[in-house]
């Protein structure tokens, strides 16, 4: 789906188009009106989806300077990909995958630091190589359960479970693919 821009969707582009529909005499006065009636219908619908969350927006602090989520990937299929840091008192980074439509989600570490008595360990890029594997080949087999067996040698605190609520990266990708999960919010304003 191709969204709107807040600068495809002015006010100026509408009396623009208005100034232009009026000096074209050759138009019937019914033509002028069916296509002031679809400019207007499509610049109001452009402007709802100009609000729409874009996964840029899903980059954000969560823990006051100390935690957050980057990296946000549409990987396609209704399946979204974000990194989670933390580096307070000592560094983690954690990687979830969501199936948006069930709310599924692959939670897995993939470095840290200081964050308890475990050695730290650095393993992001042969995490990610693995992510990789299973993302470019067939989906059918890229379940998260093979997922998560190959990580395991790789990878700290690999879980798979069900969400409850709809992540950003979700809202931003796969809208329509909710069902009835409690909906994203950004600073407390529903998108």
């Amino acid at each position: 789906m191709v969204r709107a821009t807040s600068g495809q969707c002015s006010m100026a582009s509408f009396r623009s188009l208005t100034k232009y529909i009026r000096m074209v005499g050759w138009f019937s006065t019914e033509m002028k009106h069916s296509v002031l009636h679809i400019t207007t219908l499509t610049l109001i619908l452009g402007a709802f989806e100009a609000n729409a969350i874009a996964l840029a927006d899903c980059t954000r602090t969560t823990h006051v300077s100390h935690g957050g989520e980057a990296d946000h990937s549409d990987l396609g299929d209704g399946r979204v990909m974000w990194r989670n840091w933390w580096s307070q008192e000592g560094t983690a980074t954690n990687f979830s995958i969501v199936d948006c439509a069930p709310g599924a989600a692959l939670m897995f570490r993939t470095a840290e630091e200081r964050m308890n008595t475990r050695l730290p360990f650095e393993r992001t890029d042969k995490a990610l190589k693995v992510v990789e594997r299973h993302e470019t080949g067939a989906r059918a087999f890229a379940t998260f359960e093979r997922i998560a067996t190959d990580l395991k040698s790789i990878a700290r605190d690999i879980e798979i479970k069900t969400l409850d609520a709809e992540p950003c990266a979700c809202a931003a990708s796969y809208p329509e693919l909710r069902n009835g999960k409690a909906k994203f919010e950004v600073r407390g304003v529903a998108q």
